[in-house]
């Protein structure tokens, strides 16, 4: 839906200066108990100044009135977990996704034509390649054969595993003497122990070595991911890469001045940043307004059969975060580190208690329902990925464990057990589209129909919870975000359908339009 000549024009002036913005005529899901439906909603600057039932006559002299045509209008939808840049980079890079690259032989030729007029020596990067859909891991040998002088290094799906050639681990300095760095794993031939050139978990290593992106492609793809976003109704986000830094702080905000990016920006700091600061900083950036500062991310993996960091180290960090008032976000995916995350966070209540925490665990992919009561008793928010099980499903029927099915992205399980859940994308590693997931949430099939735990299906409004209340309340701004009500931002997405009405949960709905702060952004296709 594009506004009027007249709304066009309003669009482009500050806040301050317009009039009144009015929609009217339309189907407004507000997700406020108070008023749970509504016709018309007048925006006044930023913020929402009435809800009505009643639809507003065109003849409103103070005001700009758009006519919805019995449109959908929702809060806007919140990503609550995305790695911004990670998602810049990857539109602006060798795409091998399954899409793009179905076999071994398919990436070999993908990667020939990249290579055309390179002089040797020039990096090529890539990212997206999915084992599943290729039948394997590339591996050097693979890529040796197509660019034995330039080095390659491909990044796969998930965004923590690696392939490189031959030239690329030569530069890395990866040898078969060099032993596996602490938290990574370097996989090697069993009978000559030489590296495969398949690295896991060595996203900071390589980063010292793989040239980075220079400015102008970066803002290219901030600039097109910024973009996409918009189209996709999503007008918050929340970066928890776990490399973000104060220089990352500042390419957001200043990316944020220069209108690079609309979406209202939240980072979590990663560990090494956040145990940098002292307490002066720390209480500066909890009260940066331009981009907010929401807590610290941490991951806790799985490596060579043990839980990383430590019980104890993890423990540390918890309490560290915990003290300064501020939310460890914790990425735990399999059971055991779901528990090693649980135990850290109520050690960290028993010495000292606070009761409106919100300290995260970011995916809990594979959740059983005695974890589900521990995280609710602990007063843990879960931020998880439903897209996953539209953009996986047929991986995940493969691949993981009979037993352990059941309990994959578990939302019935959680929200049952009485534990606050949000949604985020986890872009490029998952699909960036907010109304995706409400469809997987809702409808539990994979992109090729087949159900994947359909017992653990949510209602649509539930699912449209994830990506409005829940996030906002994981994000700790639930009094002006997520709900639509006096006072509240006026971030809104317009839909050509109703999401909450829809069996197959968003079926054929899209956005039409995106408002944030009151300002009206034509959609991107």
């Amino acid at each position: 839906m594009a506004p009027s000549s007249r709304g066009a024009a309003a669009a482009t002036r500050s806040a301050e200066d317009a009039p009144d913005l009015v929609f009217s005529h339309a189907n407004i899901v507000t997700l406020d108990p108070s008023l749970p439906r509504a016709r018309s909603l007048r925006v006044r600057g930023e913020r929402i100044l009435t809800v009505s039932r009643e639809p507003v006559a065109a003849g409103d002299r103070d005001a700009l009135v758009i006519d919805c045509s019995g449109r959908t209008i929702v809060p806007g939808f919140i990503d609550a977990h995305t790695h911004l840049v990670g998602h810049a980079r990857a539109l602006t890079q060798l795409e091998l996704g399954p899409g793009h690259v179905r076999s071994i032989a398919d990436l070999q030729r993908t990667l020939r034509s990249a290579l055309q007029g390179l002089p040797a020596g020039s990096w090529v990067t890539g990212r997206g390649y999915d084992e599943f859909a290729l039948g394997r891991h590339p591996n050097r040998v693979d890529l040796d054969e197509v660019a034995p002088l330039h080095p390659l290094s491909l990044t796969h799906r998930s965004g923590h595993a690696h392939v490189l050639n031959s030239a690329a681990l030569a530069l890395a300095g990866i040898t078969t003497e060099t032993g596996d760095p602490p938290d990574a794993l370097i996989d090697r031939d069993p009978q000559t122990g030489e590296p495969t050139g398949l690295l896991f978990g060595m996203q900071r290593q390589l980063a010292q070595v793989v040239p980075a992106r220079d400015t102008d492609a970066l803002e290219q793809g901030i600039v097109l991911a910024g973009r996409a976003l918009l189209s996709l109704g999503v007008t918050s986000l929340h970066d928890t890469s776990e490399r973000n830094g104060l220089q990352r702080l500042e390419q957001l905000r200043g990316w944020r001045r220069r209108g690079l990016l609309a979406s209202r920006v939240d980072i979590a700091l990663g560990w090494e940043t956040f145990e940098s600061l002292d307490a002066a900083a720390i209480a500066a950036l909890a009260h940066d307004c331009a981009v907010r500062v929401t807590g610290v991310k941490l991951s806790v993996h799985e490596v060579t059969g043990r839980t990383s960091p430590p019980a104890s180290e993890l423990a540390r960090r918890v309490a560290a975060i915990h003290a300064q008032g501020w939310q460890a976000l914790m990425h735990a995916i399999e059971p055991g580190t779901i528990e090693a995350a649980c135990v850290a966070v109520e050690a960290a209540l028993a010495r000292s208690p606070r009761r409106d925490h919100r300290h995260r665990i970011e995916h809990a992919s594979i959740c059983p329902p005695a974890l589900a009561r521990r995280i609710a008793a602990a007063g843990i928010v879960v931020v998880t990925q439903p897209g996953f099980i539209a953009a996986h499903g047929q991986r995940y029927r493969a691949t993981v464990p009979a037993g352990e099915q059941p309990h994959l992205y578990p939302l019935a399980t959680l929200l049952g057990a009485g534990v606050r859940v949000a949604a985020g994308a986890d872009a490029p590693a998952g699909p960036a589209d907010p109304l995706l997931g409400i469809r997987a949430a809702v409808w539990r099939r994979g992109c090729d129909g087949v159900a994947v735990a359909p017992a653990q299906a949510i209602s649509p409004r539930q699912a449209l919870r994830l990506c409005t209340t829940g996030a906002a309340h994981a994000l700790r701004d639930e009094g002006r975000r997520g709900h639509l009500r006096p006072g509240m931002l006026a971030d809104l997405a317009i839909l050509s359908g109703d999401p909450t009405r829809d069996a197959a949960g968003a079926a054929d709905v899209r956005v039409v339009q995106t408002v944030i702060g009151g300002r009206m952004h034509a959609p991107h296709g």
